[in-house]
This record gives C-alpha cells, structure tokens and sequence, in this order.
C-alpha cells in the first residue's frame, strides 16, 4: 500500500515537474522588451488583474502591471488596452480600478476596455481570443506569471509575446513562485483541452470604444 502510495506521489510529482518544464522552455523566448514590443504590432495589450485594496487602489503588484501596459500603450504596442481581473461580487471590481488608474494616467478612455469576467490567467486569455476577437496581443505582469500566460494564449491560437513588469521587489515573492508550480500544470491540461471560460457571452469588438464594457 506505502508502495503505491508512492508510486502515485512520485508520478503527480513528474507530471507537475514536466507540465511546468514546458511551460517555460516553451515560452521564454517570447518574453522581450518594451522596443520588441512596440513592433509586434498587436492589437491590444492585456494587462492581467491582481488585488485591489478597499479604497479602489491598485495593489504594488497590480500597480505595476498596469504601468507597464501604459507604457506600452504609449509606446505603441497597440491601440487597445484590455484590463482582464475579477469583478465576481458587486463589491469587488478589480478592473473598474485598473480602467480609473490607466485614465488618470493619460490614456484615453475609450481605448481601455474592461473585461469584467477574467477570473483566472487562462481565463483572461481565452476572453482576449473569443470574445474580444483579438488575434495578436502583449501581455503585461511580472515574469514568473508570462510563462503562464503566454502558454494558455499560444495554445488557444493567439500570437502573443509579454512584456515583464518587475519593477520592484514583492513581499510575498516565494509564495507566488510557489503557487505558480500547480497553477502552470492545471492551465497546461485546460489549454489543451481548450475549456471555455466561465462566461463567453457576446463577442466585443476591439474597434468601438471601451466604454461600452464599463457597465
């Protein structure tokens, strides 16, 4: 029974270990800087939700995240932002908050697009894809996270390539990297299997003005 027991630990072990081996080495290659970017011409940037605080503000992580996509966004990686988090309750809209951040920092609002139902990295992916019908798109979060994202958005047919937004040290650094680990297996089976996303809904498409998301 040990024996077995075993025997499963060790083959959940390799599958993790290997699921994440992909991911990476897959991937890597299409982390580049801001400069590569501005020449990819996408079609929107994705910057990837994270914590909002109470008072409507941006966390450290999600602040940086949505600085890099601005910079982007001005440096003419794409015409489009597309701010992709959870607005599951009524009392919690990440991407209300991060829609309000990229306006008050310039970018034009009817440019910024709110996808209320990116519940989840692979999620957010697969919105940009069917329902937002982008076709090539830069995405903008920390590097430990791109991996992740670029994978889901390459095996459910985008053209992607991100953009990493370390711009500081976090505090809670080591658990992301390690909830990271289960987090890539599970999207590697799920973008496989190409599962729908909680919501679809309606297509959006990217050449109207953001504004008719913010409901």
């Amino acid at each position: 029974m040990l024996g077995v027991l075993l025997g499963c630990v060790l083959a959940v072990a390799a599958v993790v270990a290997a699921t994440n081996a992909v991911t990476v080495l897959a991937t890597k290659d299409r982390i580049v800087s801001a400069e590569a970017a501005a020449s990819f011409g996408a079609d929107a940037i994705v910057v990837l939700g994270a914590s909002v605080y109470a008072d409507g503000t941006p966390s450290g992580i999600l602040q940086d995240r949505l600085d890099d996509g601005i910079a982007l966004y001005f440096a003419g990686a794409a015409p489009k932002i597309i701010m992709s988090g959870d607005n599951s309750t009524v009392s919690y809209n990440e991407v209300k908050a991060m829609k309000d951040y990229a306006v008050a920092q310039g970018v034009p609002s009817e440019d910024v697009f709110c996808d209320h139902a990116g519940f989840s990295t692979y999620e957010s992916m697969y919105r940009a894809k069917h329902v937002f019908g982008a076709e090539r798109i830069v995405v903008a979060t920390q590097t430990y996270h791109l991996y992740r994202a670029l994978y889901a958005a390459s095996g459910l047919g985008l053209e992607a390539v991100g953009v990493p937004s370390d711009y500081r040290e976090y505090a809670h650094q080591l658990q992301y990297d390690v909830r990271e680990i289960p987090a890539r297996t599970k999207d590697f089976f799920k973008t496989l299997l190409r599962v729908p996303s909680t919501f679809v809904g309606d297509p959006i498409s990217l050449d109207q003005s953001g504004d008719v998301t913010e409901g």
